[in-house]
């Protein structure tokens, strides 16, 4: 009962203890799995671990008897990677450009052959053994790259590949790692050719296909048609996940990660109502099963097999090969002929560390693989758990200042982030697109994020009190925060919550009601969106005129002026001074103490004025 309990502590202690140091989870849980594991083995008195997974009859100790941790990693990944396949859209990827869509194609073919060569020619691996592990190591992973971006600010068009790429190459990554397993499975570990393992691996890749697109349309028509309650929604969908890969397996042996892989990929990809409620509750199990998985998994290596990497210099060799070789290969194939600069191609060739799919579905095989007697798979998990603890001890150590040297790091956070999704906030934040702004609109209503969108605006279904906005990539590069939803108490909390994190260069939000009624010395003279209008002006005004309008103003008399018209004429709302070189700036409470030169523009929202 301790040792269960702890495992669940340790795991969630090590995953707050990553968001506070901001490095990838993964890092601190395979090290409290080697430390109470393999390592832990140097230091008791018998010489046995201080967490064994696997019961050994002969010491009584251990959690899982026979062959039931093999299960209980099969099934977990199976749940993480039908997690990873629901985030896949088709659209991203050919929104995404050319250059992320040859990272995760060129990039990856680079990275399976080059990898898979080493690890033959350096450690002398068997050729199955070899391209199983390069299959393993294309990955890099949005969960190890996160923390990264989030620490480093990065300028966008590095960001966005780094970003993309980890996004997209994790289901493919694992879709790539499970068909060579199941060919390797297929040929007994030889990888020769011959007639029954094509056909194994041909009933394998149909029944993987075929049973996973099945049941993303079942369970697809199952929510359309309203035949599953709302309150066991995600309880249904995850015990559908679980049918399906024991199915699919009891059909096809080792056929059942690759269903659940199609079965993610395709209902990610449909229509699907309340699809955000079973990402969230994928999501949140995921961090459990994770937070439980790898240290498991890192405890259940040998000390035996950490020092036969360990003490072999063949595998750093490799390591350093991935890292400083293949990568960078990747990397320059793949970016030829895009508009990406030597340094940020550079520095992109620099941060490939490898996650969570990567050393979770090594494991995975490794103990498969082990148990069939193959030949050289008791390299595989020691050695995929190397390099991604190298690549990413490597990356969170260096990424600030290598961007600093190769001067890839944004001089000033120049995105905006919208809290609320009104009229009102889409017409101005279009406005702000328009000018060359890198803009963002969350809002937890979905009628309104969907007109956003369909403005061409980024707006997300997010909600400020429940979703960590601090993961959120496209916010890497926010140093504004404007509030503006029709609650005041939201608005003073997303300034005040967030103010630290999107608002570098400012914060403001709406006047509420209340202070409208107030003397103008008692409202706060910071911080306010609109001195004049509340969100109710702001909303009839946008609904009668959801225009914006640019008058010149080239002295302070004149915008004075402007303004008493303005605010006379009740359908007009002045919001932005422009000036000539097209930045704006928020009308402040004294607009009179603000410097005009000639050329600025009073930027306003409503009715046109008459000249």
């Amino acid at each position: 009962m301790v040792e269960l309990a702890g495992i669940i502590i340790l795991g969630i202690l090590a995953q707050w203890l990553a968001w506070r140091i901001k490095v990838p989870a993964i890092l601190p849980l395979i090290l409290i799995g080697l430390i109470v594991g393999p390592l832990s083995a140097y230091f008791t008195a018998d010489g046995t671990k201080l967490l064994e997974p696997v019961y050994d009859g002969r010491t009584d100790s251990g959690l899982f008897p026979g062959e039931y941790l093999f299960y209980f990693v099969a099934l977990s990944i199976g749940i993480i990677l039908f997690e990873g396949g629901l985030t896949l859209k088709k659209k991203e990827i050919s929104d995404v450009g050319p250059v992320i869509l040859k990272l995760i194609t060129v990039g990856s073919a680079i990275t399976f052959l080059g990898a898979g060569l080493a690890a033959h020619f350096i450690m002398g691996l068997n050729w199955a053994i070899s391209f199983l592990f390069a299959a393993l190591i294309i990955v890099t992973g949005p969960t190890v790259i996160a923390p990264i971006l989030q620490n480093v600010p990065l300028n966008r068009n590095v960001a966005t590949v780094l970003k993309w790429e980890g996004i997209l190459i994790d289901p493919i990554g694992a879709l790539v790692a499970v068909i060579v397993f199941e060919f390797i499975r297929s040929t007994e570990g030889s990888m020769a050719y011959t007639s029954h393992a094509f056909v194994t691996f041909t009933q394998i890749i149909f029944i993987g296909l075929a049973l996973g697109a099945v049941a993303a349309w079942s369970l697809y028509q199952l929510i359309k048609h309203d035949l599953i309650p709302h309150y066991l929604l995600n309880v249904f969908t995850l015990a559908f996940v679980l049918a399906v890969f024991v199915f699919s397996d009891l059909i096809a042996h080792e056929s059942g990660l690759l269903s659940v892989v199609i079965m993610g990929m395709v209902l990610g990809n449909m229509d699907v109502p309340r699809l955000k409620d079973i990402l969230d509750f994928k999501e949140s199990l995921s961090v459990l099963l994770i937070s439980i998985l790898f240290i498991l998994l890192a405890a259940n290596i040998d000390r035996g097999e950490l020092e036969m990497v360990l003490k072999d210099w063949r595998s750093f060799a490799l390591l350093g090969f991935v890292a400083f070789v293949i990568r960078p290969l990747g990397v320059f194939f793949s970016t030829r002929g895009s508009d990406l600069k030597v340094k940020e191609k550079l520095f992109i060739s620099w941060v490939g560390p490898r996650g969570i799919v990567a050393a979770g579905i090594a494991s995975l095989f490794g103990i498969t693989l082990t148990r069939e007697n193959v030949e050289g798979a008791e390299y595989i998990t020691p050695l995929v758990f190397l390099i991604v603890l190298g690549t990413v001890l490597l990356n969170a150590a260096t990424a600030r200042i290598v961007a600093r040297l190769l001067k890839v790091i944004q001089d000033t956070s120049e995105g905006i982030l919208i809290v609320g999704s009104s009229t009102a906030s889409r017409v101005i934040g279009k406005y702000l697109q328009d000018n060359g702004r890198h803009v963002v609109l969350i809002d937890n209503n979905d009628y309104n994020v969907r007109k956003a969108v369909s403005m061409g605006l980024k707006a997300f279904n997010l909600n400020i009190y429940s979703d960590d906005l601090s993961e959120q990539f496209d916010l890497l590069d926010a140093g504004y925060l404007i509030a503006m939803t029709s609650s005041p108490d939201v608005n003073e909390y997303a300034a005040r919550h967030y103010e630290r994190l999107f608002g570098e260069n400012g914060t403001y939000r709406l006047i509420s009601p209340d202070e409208m009624q107030q003397d103008p010395s008692e409202i706060p003279q910071q911080g306010i969106f609109s001195f004049t209008d509340d969100f109710i002006n702001l909303s009839e005004v946008a609904r009668d005129y959801p225009v914006i309008h640019e008058t010149p103003v080239n002295n302070i008399d004149e915008l004075t002026a402007l303004l008493r018209r303005l605010n006379a004429e009740k359908k007009s709302i002045p919001i932005f001074i422009k000036n000539k070189e097209g930045q704006l700036e928020i009308l402040q409470a004294k607009p009179e103490e603000m410097e005009v030169e000639e050329g600025n523009m009073l930027v306003y929202l409503g009715k046109e004025m008459e000249n």
